[in-house]
């Protein structure tokens, strides 16, 4: 790329961003290493990567039939939705979304959970169906222990959550508590779950050989379907009569532990330092939604304070921590070759008016780099997923603000699939539809049973 001539500079810093097949080689071995530990009851409690039993053992059979609930919490904004399955190709899906304030997010747990019954209470009423007692499927995209299907302790608070009261308790119990405070709703919770598994029952209505789910959104997680027998932290592990066990792998938390230091970059250790989860989660803040805008935005300052990039311009804007959103990433990348206008326009948020040709290359090159390196890392974990299950014909079931809206994302990581696969194996990536939403609904339905 001409650009990449012209700035030595910025070629110097993304050649740290750059992954060679070897080192992806290197990650998947790691990667797996540190699954398995979770998975065997001995190193569970010291293991990074957590793969917690999920206690979903059926997947969808396509003949799940009537009304389900799901409520699917896992950023700011969370959505109560009623799900019709009334045939395999035909789901009706009513929602609605509510915005979680600062205050909720930062303030006492009952006061949250008692705003998520409010909000449920008021759909219920809107639909009639407040006395029906219908199963509820609950979402609920933070990292929890599950000691059943219906009973998720949580582990730690992410994406900016801090409610206190929360982290150590069992959230299904938390939300049957503030439904029965109310006393004007029947439904009944059947089970709580994350958003990957939800993303993986969604695409298994569909396809029944969906075998994994992953979110690539605002943070990173994939769940699979393990062989009950391999699932030494699951009570009946032996005996169970169900083959399959998904299990949540939880592998944001990969790296935790330093194994991944040798491709990180001063940008990530600056990223984690700011964040507001430091030494946490070290896998999703080089995946992410949440953190690939702040790269950005990063080595943008600092090349203009070599004064490679912007001559003489400065921006107050783009001096604040986190303002580079990681949505800038995707509109850069979605103008057509050799043309800058999307980049044009984000620059002029920031502060920064310029048609400078080469600057505007500059930026969308830096964009790509951490895009890229998001993707294979992404595709590492996929196929250590792949290879653990010895899979040779599966789909895929993804999610996520990365993901959907990204316009090469997908291309890049049936790239760096095929590239590490060397097509051993037969695989399909399928964007899920409302994972969160439907997928849960649908675990309530097939729990129920």
């Amino acid at each position: 790329m001409a650009q990449q001539a012209q700035y030595p500079e910025a070629v110097e810093i993304l050649q740290h961003f750059s992954l060679s097949e070897e080192k992806m080689h290197e990650i998947i071995h790691r990667l797996t290493k540190e699954m398995n530990m979770g998975l065997k009851k001995e190193t569970h409690p010291r293991a990074t990567v957590k793969c917690f039993v999920t206690y979903v053992q059926d997947l969808p059979t396509g003949k799940e039939r009537g009304k389900c609930l799901a409520l699917d919490l896992g950023g700011t904004n969370f959505r109560v939705l009623l799900v019709t399955l009334k045939s395999e190709t035909d789901v009706d899906t009513e929602s609605k979304s509510y915005v979680i304030s600062k205050a909720l997010q930062e303030g006492p747990g009952k006061q949250l959970f008692d705003f998520i019954a409010e909000c449920l209470s008021d759909f219920c009423k809107e639909h009639k169906i407040e006395k029906d007692n219908i199963p509820l499927g609950f979402t609920f995209s933070f990292p929890c222990k599950q000691n059943g299907i219906d009973n998720g302790t949580l582990v730690a608070w992410t994406k900016g959550f801090q409610a206190d009261g929360v982290v150590g308790k069992n959230v299904v119990e938390l939300l049957r508590e503030a439904i029965n405070r109310r006393g004007d709703l029947k439904v009944k919770v059947v089970a709580i779950l994350n958003d990957t598994t939800g993303t993986l029952m969604s695409c298994a209505f569909r396809e029944r050989n969906c075998r994994i789910g992953m979110i690539v959104g605002t943070g990173s997680n994939a769940c699979y379907v393990e062989n009950t027998s391999n699932c030494e932290t699951f009570e009946g592990y032996q005996t169970s009569s169900k083959p399959n066990m998904i299990i949540n792998c939880e592998w944001g938390a990969f790296g935790d532990n330093g194994v991944l230091d040798f491709v990180r970059t001063s940008y990530d250790k600056t990223i984690d330092l700011e964040s507001v989860n430091p030494k946490k989660q070290i896998f999703e803040k080089s995946i992410s939604g949440m953190y690939m805008g702040e790269a950005v935005r990063l080595i943008v300052v600092e090349l203009m304070e070599k004064g490679v990039l912007f001559k003489g311009r400065t921006s107050q804007t783009l001096q604040q921590k986190w303002i580079f959103n990681t949505r800038y990433i995707t509109e850069i990348e979605s103008d057509s070759p050799g043309h800058h206008r999307n980049a044009a326009m984000v620059l002029d948020q920031l502060g920064i008016r310029t048609t400078n040709e080469r600057d505007l290359a500059c930026l969308r090159f830096i964009c790509e780099a951490v895009s890229v390196r998001s993707a294979k890392l992404a595709a590492c974990g996929l196929v250590a997923l792949i290879n653990k299950m010895n899979a040779k014909d599966l789909v895929v079931g993804i999610d996520g603000s990365v993901y959907r809206y990204h316009p090469h994302y997908h291309a890049l990581l049936m790239e760096n699939m095929n590239l590490l696969l060397k097509g051993s194996v037969k695989f399909q990536l399928m964007l899920s539809e409302d994972g969160s939403g439907r997928g849960a609904a649908l675990i309530a339905a097939v729990s129920n049973k």
